[in-house]
């Protein structure tokens, strides 16, 4: 029996719920399609967006010969025998899902088939292929994004589906919102659920509760390699940057229904030294006493330290005083500006009558003595330009207020 989820599938483009930006009047696929003339594709995005869906529509919309080619599975023998069999006077459709892991022998293989025109690819991948797809295949191809679901488009599909169903008039809008909510975006989760409360509810028994019971928890819908995962990631940062503890423990809920637990600790540990940092420095031993205690108890338990210190980061005083200063002096160093080290600061002696002896600051009150550090070249440069973000870092604005009033004396 063929799950829901594949029974329901468009086979139309005007079937297809969202992408206006490629199958609306002016979308580039739906003149493609009106002009039958396709190019060579690559379509990327979200799990569960419609990806397949889309390159199976346009094959029948050209009523092309088409098959499905997965480069995560297949092998070249398969692909050779693909193109053998393609018919010489119509256009032949290659739909390659995880084009990102295609081979190089296979795509080596492939590529003279794609520019004599043997052979027309739709390539499919939840990874930008801007990153991750050979540049080869990504000169013979035009790639378009397809944009995240709404919770419009969603209602749209559901109403669809409930409609195919035949218990359209069974399922309350608390349970639709419900399904829609727990699918985040991925209408294949959609249907799966849906597939769940029509195959074990009776349809006078259909209602939220009996519907959490089944289902019982959400779906994270995160692909832990793909995009979808770093722009949450993202948000969980620009969250904690903006002091939003509600946002961080949502999007750190998000991270950790993937259960890997590496991608997050790297990333709170950037978080705290790019946007925390001097503000309060206390904090990052106990950021790292966290991560280590989540990696000993693994899930669910990690979510415990997890959940503390992101409440304490996004509550945490920020600065991002120490970034600003380091990326100053790498660009200095990119920019070819540097020069010799001052000759009194370099390990060995020489005789050289202009070296000056190098003082030792422990032995001057205060421990500080005016010297000069940096190369002549860039002598005057100024990196570090301190922020008054808590007790800490105005003690070393006022420390550093003085070497200069010093120097300047």
């Amino acid at each position: 029996m063929r799950p829901l989820a594949y029974s329901l599938r468009p086979t139309k483009l005007s079937d297809i719920i969202g992408q206006n930006h490629l199958i609306g009047a002016k979308g580039p696929i739906a003149r493609m399609i009106k002009n039958k003339k396709l190019s060579s594709l690559i379509l990327y995005g979200d799990p569960g967006i419609g990806k397949t869906t889309l390159a199976l529509v346009i094959a029948n919309e050209l009523e092309a010969n088409y098959s499905l080619f997965s480069s995560a599975t297949d092998n070249k023998a398969l692909l050779k025998e693909i193109i053998e069999n393609a018919p010489e006077n119509k256009q032949s459709i290659l739909i390659v899902d995880e084009i990102h892991r295609m081979k190089k022998d296979i795509q080596d293989y492939l590529l003279p088939f794609v520019e004599n025109g043997t052979i027309t690819i739709i390539g499919l991948t939840t990874i930008n292929p801007y990153h991750s797809v050979n540049p080869a295949i990504r000169s013979r191809t035009v790639i378009y994004k397809l944009n995240p679901l709404n919770n419009e488009n969603m209602l749209k599909i559901l109403d669809n589906s409930l409609k195919k169903l035949e218990i359209y008039e069974n399922i309350n809008e608390d349970v639709k919102e419900y399904l829609i909510s727990i699918s985040n975006g991925d209408v294949r989760n959609l249907l799966n659920s849906l597939e769940l409360v029509n195959n074990l509810l009776e349809k006078d028994n259909i209602n939220l509760d009996e519907v959490k019971r089944i289902i019982m928890k959400a779906s994270a819908s995160l692909d832990k390699n793909g995009d979808n995962y770093y722009d949450t990631l993202s948000g969980l940062q620009k969250s904690i940057r903006g002091s939003d503890v509600d946002a961080s423990l949502h999007y750190l809920a998000r991270l950790l229904f993937s259960e890997d637990l590496i991608p997050l600790i790297r990333r709170l540990y950037a978080i705290f030294y790019e946007d925390i940092g001097l503000a309060n420095p206390s904090l990052g031993p106990r950021l790292r006493a966290a991560c280590e205690a989540s990696l000993e108890l693994g899930m669910p338990e990690a979510r415990l330290p997890l959940g503390e210190i992101v409440i304490e980061m996004a509550l945490s005083p920020k600065s991002n005083s120490a970034l600003i200063a380091i990326d100053k002096a790498l660009k200095d160093i990119e920019d070819g500006k540097g020069g010799n080290l001052p000759l009194h600061l370099k390990n060995t002696y020489s005789f050289d009558p202009n070296q000056k002896k190098y003082l030792y600051p422990h032995d001057y009150p205060g421990n500080w003595v005016l010297q000069q550090y940096l190369p002549d070249s860039i002598k005057n440069s100024k990196y570090y330009e301190p922020q008054e973000t808590s007790k800490y870092e105005k003690a070393l604005k006022e420390r550093f207020d003085a070497i200069n009033k010093a120097k300047s004396k």
